[in-house]
């Protein structure tokens, strides 16, 4: 069977980062929908909203109230995931019953003190200093001795989970790498060790030969849909450069990462004309004080719509009880993406 033969057919593909396989079935697009349809938050178009514990000037928890802020602004969360001052305690039984106290330091992280802008909507030289922020939280929050993994990430939209419409993510820095970050890391270790090559070195060379996967890209950065993606326009952006984390990152490629997310959310809202819901989260090297040449430094963004603004994709059913499943393509989700226009629908 070729390659246009099999991507017609339900078929596994490998996805070497998770070392697990994903079911496709493109054949499913063609089915009816009489599921749940979810209506699209409204946009807000509020500059300033007196009610947003955001906002600059206005009260958060415990009568902390916001300086008049007028660019990015990063707080220590009024109400943390993980506490930094708790003492070490583990229980365990029989091998099966375990806990483990965990520390950590959690992080809120404002875009703008603009109520209405978001990543897609806001000016070049705006985005470059939102990643300049993270890039100075990523090493400060790294040098910390008990600090091994900093996660900063984006849920965007009430879909996702987001309580607050002001432009804003959230960092966490962990006393112990979580888990999707150690099976990332222990793949690119084992394929190093067997090929003597980055995992994501090659695969990129792969994806930028081929083209058809790829949406938008720059001299520092590629934006693709992945050949093993699960969620329906689920991307990465991947350094041209093997890069571990934010810290590698030179003036260029600061710009050039601002500019590619920039791109690559216009083209979500685009897609179907709304404040696109996602989840999206950078993977960097461990910060425990190790070398980890394995590591390549790498964004996922995991959106929920499905076939239009109102349709939402759950992972329920097989995915929960058996692995990774999708229907729409990843070439024809990078297709859908790669042609839509880069001038931001508000504009016209």
């Amino acid at each position: 069977m070729d390659w246009n033969d099999l991507r017609s057919t339900p078929h596994r593909r490998w996805n070497p980062l998770l070392r697990e396989w994903v079911l496709v079935s493109p054949h499913r697009t063609q089915r009816p929908w009489l599921g749940k349809v979810d209506k699209p938050a409204p946009v807000t178009t509020l500059e300033y909203d007196p009610e947003c514990y955001l906002c600059p000037g206005n009260a958060r928890a415990e009568a902390v109230r916001n300086p008049a802020y007028t660019e990015t602004f990063v707080f220590d969360n009024d109400f943390p995931a993980m506490l930094p001052d708790v003492a070490a305690s583990e229980l365990e039984e029989s091998g099966l019953i375990a806990a483990r106290v965990e520390r950590g330091i959690c992080r809120v992280v404002c875009f703008s003190p603009r109520h209405d802008l978001t990543i897609p909507v806001m000016k070049q030289e705006e985005v470059r200093k939102v990643v300049e922020v993270w890039a100075k939280q990523h090493r400060e929050l790294g040098d910390i001795p008990w600090v091994k993994h900093v996660q900063i990430f984006e849920n965007r939209g009430i879909l996702m989970g987001a309580s607050n419409p002001h432009p804003h993510c959230q960092i966490w820095a962990n006393e112990q790498v979580p888990n999707i970050p150690v099976r990332e890391s222990a793949a690119m270790s084992k394929f190093l060790a067997a090929k003597g090559k980055c995992l994501l070195c090659e695969y990129l060379r792969l994806e930028i030969e081929d083209g058809e996967r790829v949406v938008c890209e720059n001299d520092g950065f590629v934006a693709l849909v992945p050949y093993w993606a699960v969620w329906p326009f689920e991307t990465m952006i991947l350094s041209r450069r093997h890069l571990g984390s934010f810290t590698d990152l030179n003036e260029t490629e600061e710009e050039g990462l601002a500019d590619i997310l920039r791109r690559l959310t216009i083209r979500y809202d685009n897609l179907f004309e709304t404040a696109f819901p996602y989840s999206m989260g950078f993977h960097q090297e461990a910060t425990d004080g190790e070398k980890h040449p394995e590591f390549h430094f790498h964004a996922h963004y995991l959106p929920p719509l499905l076939r239009s603004a109102t349709v939402q994709k759950y992972m329920v059913g097989y995915e929960l009880l058996a692995g990774p499943q999708r229907d729409i393509t990843a070439e024809g989700a990078a297709a859908r993406l790669r042609n839509l226009s880069e001038r931001h629908y508000w504009d016209g």
